[in-house]
């Protein structure tokens, strides 16, 4: 690390080698296809060192890295950089505070921004904290300039973006809380897409509760990210908990039928043949007047056996 003008930047090495740690990880959670993706990292107020163009991020080496000036003049390396730097440009210049970017193409979140549709949603109280919301940046054709102008207006006021029929971009204060921004848009596109699509169901966090965490989010240092439309009630301040069959136990299985529950025999007894003629027991014939005597002597011989092991399986179905 190396400070100027009162702000620590990576050396050259420590930022080649966190931006091949990154690219790795992008490429094994599947971020990433092919060649897809571009990670940039400031090692001074006017430089930064960044991905080539036309290789995976999972298999780049140090030399393959090229360094630029924020004028997009390459300073040193063999390879030619992404056409795509020239959002990570746009973004430094737009606010010299950040540090690092990172944009990549994670599936569901890549979903949302091909769809139209913000990540904006107060139901995760960590994206409310350390994300904020995450808003679809109008369609630009990639490589060229419509790209940065289109993230233009969100670099000082959020903490990503969503490129429309493109992928994610974000950025940080260094490399590590740019990718990390990257994973939790994901995952807080999962949670939306599960809840929304899937479940059909969200409780919105109140008003109230997000300006808490607003504040949390403020204390943190974290002064972008926007505020989620947010529920005027609170909807989550119920427990909520599933009321089990409260009769007595001795009428537990007089005439019902216990979910997921495995019928009870004793050693060498037999159980009526089930659909598929598989119950565990060797099978016999046995016909009405066969089956009272041996009916008698399970509910007579050992009904408290049976009962305690009922009574146990069905508290282990409810825990």
């Amino acid at each position: 690390m190396m400070t100027v003008q009162g702000v620590k930047y990576m050396s050259d090495f420590e930022a080649k080698k966190a931006i091949l740690d990154i690219g790795r990880r992008m490429y094994e959670k599947g971020f990433v296809a092919s060649n897809d993706g571009n990670i940039s990292c400031k090692v001074g107020p006017n430089t930064i060192w960044t991905t080539p163009t036309g290789v995976s991020k999972g298999f780049m080496t140090q030399d393959m890295l090229v360094k630029m000036d924020l004028n997009g003049k390459v300073l040193m390396g063999r390879w030619k950089p992404s056409s795509e730097v020239k959002m990570h440009l746009r973004v430094y210049k737009e606010n010299p505070d950040v540090l690092a970017v990172t944009h990549a193409h994670p599936l569901v979140a890549t979903s949302f921004a091909i769809a139209g549709i913000s990540l904006d949603a107060a139901i995760l109280t960590e994206a409310v904290l350390g994300l904020g919301s995450i808003p679809v940046a109008k369609y630009a054709t990639p490589g060229t300039d419509e790209v940065p102008n289109s993230i233009a207006p969100f670099v000082n006021t959020h903490n990503g973006v969503l490129l429309a029929n493109h992928g994610a971009l974000t950025w940080g204060k260094d490399i590590y809380q740019a990718f990390y921004r990257l994973e939790s848009i994901e995952y807080y596109a999962t949670i939306l897409m599960y809840t929304g699509n899937i479940i059909g169901r969200q409780n919105l966090l109140s008003c109230d509760q997000v300006n808490k965490l607003l504040d949390i989010r403020h204390k943190l240092g974290i002064t972008a990210g926007g505020v989620p439309p947010c529920s005027a009630e609170e909807t989550n301040m119920k427990d909520v908990v599933t009321i089990a069959d409260v009769r007595p136990a001795e009428q537990i299985g007089k005439g019902t039928v216990l979910k997921g529950v495995t019928s009870i025999v004793r050693p060498g007894e037999s159980l009526p043949a089930s659909g598929c003629g598989c119950t565990g027991v060797t099978q016999k014939t046995m016909t009405i007047e066969d089956k009272k005597p041996v009916e008698a002597e399970a509910l007579g011989k050992a009904k408290k056996e049976i009962i305690a092991e009922v009574v146990r399986r069905v508290i282990e179905q409810l825990n």
